[in-house]
């Protein structure tokens, strides 16, 4: 009869478990952007011949933190387990040492690395520096040597070898499964600044000055002073103008112009004229559907004709548009050669330092968002496109 497990490494192994699975979960609903991540990362390294795999790396790392938290909380072969703690907490306590003495580099101005900012341990759920990152790992290796040391003193499971080995492909295919769900549809539960029921004018959309501007004249018999708004201008008689000489005009600002918290997101025209705000301000009574192209040689081609058959029904109350941020003679090509019934709007970014708006509204290409009075009603992948538009 073996001895008792301690009461206190029952609670380190159980935190320790629960540590991965949050983790991995919070990167699974969304592997989409754990692959973005692990792509810059491949850049960072100088290994950009690896981006082609970076998605793919991502599902298999998301993967092997959801299982390695399933064996240690079901018990499944705890030697195993405790061995792939310490090893993935060894190589990323290392990792993001040296990306918090990169970052401290380039922020002194000392030497310029291109780290990657955000490690993305958490996804998008918990942003954190990599000076952070590095600390919570600190932290988290303490415990990690500790499970290891004492893992003989933790039991495994009443289950036969085979069937604790099925027990972790089970663990393996949930994961799998679940993240291909969410690759091939929108995150299961959406961390953006894009989500359901958000109020994206606060955050993205510059709103304009406004002013109200009163016109002076004076009557060239009685010397009278008149003060007219400009809607009362327009209304004058020809008369008006004879009799009247204009003396000044007084510009007030009712509202002052407010900078987007988060700048980058335009949707500019052939022109360089922005309707960001046209179509999402809280003023504008239509629905808005918005039809995001990250990149227009990428476009998957049923998504498109999908947003066609949707775009040709949207009239009356209904806007259809898309922004994109290939460039204006893509955009040319791509409306020529498609048939396209509906306004492509730029938005114009820096290929390499973003920001990808575009790309990351809506983790499909194309990605199609409902607008109301600039709040988020629902959004969807090309694969879940809505027939017609709601009401």
């Amino acid at each position: 009869m073996g001895k008792k497990t301690p009461v206190w490494l029952t609670v380190v192994r159980i935190l320790l478990a629960c540590l991965f699975l949050f983790s991995s979960f919070t990167k699974a609903v969304d592997p989409v952007n754990f692959g973005i991540t692990m792509n810059d990362y491949f850049t960072s390294f100088g290994l950009g011949f690896l981006g082609p795999l970076a998605q793919l790396a991502a599902v298999a790392a998301i993967t092997c933190e959801f299982v390695l938290g399933c064996m240690l909380l079901f018990r499944v072969r705890v030697n195993l387990a405790a061995w792939g703690y310490l090893l993935f907490m060894i190589f990323f306590f290392f990792l993001t040492l040296w990306l918090a003495v990169a970052e401290y580099l380039e922020v002194h101005g000392i030497h310029n690395f291109g780290v990657v900012k955000d490690c993305g341990c958490f996804g998008q759920a918990v942003k954190m520096s990599n000076l952070q990152t590095f600390l919570k790992n600190v932290v988290i290796i303490i415990p990690t040597i500790i499970l290891f040391v004492n893992r003989r003193r933790i039991p495994d499971c009443r289950l036969s070898e085979l069937g604790s080995w099925l027990a972790i492909a089970i663990f393996a295919a949930i994961a799998v499964v679940f993240q291909i769900r969410c690759i091939r549809h929108l995150p299961l539960i959406d961390f953006s600044d894009w989500k359901k029921g958000e109020y994206v004018v606060d955050s993205f959309i510059e709103k304009p000055a406004r002013k109200d501007v009163v016109f002076v004249y004076r009557n060239n018999t009685s010397g009278e002073i008149v003060e007219l708004s400009q809607d009362e201008l327009m209304n004058q008689e020809e008369t008006f103008y004879s009799e009247n000489e204009y003396v000044d005009r007084k510009d007030s600002v009712i509202s002052p112009f407010v900078p987007a918290k988060i700048p980058g997101f335009n949707m500019l025209d052939g022109n360089g004229a922005d309707h960001a705000y046209e179509f999402l301000n809280p003023d504008n009574t239509n629905s808005v559907y918005i039809l995001y192209i990250h990149d227009l040689s990428d476009v998957n081609a049923k998504g498109l004709e999908s947003a066609k058959r949707l775009a040709g029904l949207c009239e009356g109350n209904n806007d259809f548009v898309a922004v994109t941020n290939s460039s204006e003679e893509d955009i040319a090509r791509f409306v020529s050669g498609n048939n396209i019934n509906f306004p492509i709007f730029q938005n114009p970014i820096d290929p390499v330092k973003g920001p990808f708006m575009v790309r990351d509204a809506v983790r499909s290409n194309p990605g199609l968002i409902l607008f109301r009075k600039g709040v988020v009603v629902d959004k969807w992948a090309w694969r879940d496109f809505p027939l017609k538009p709601l009401d």
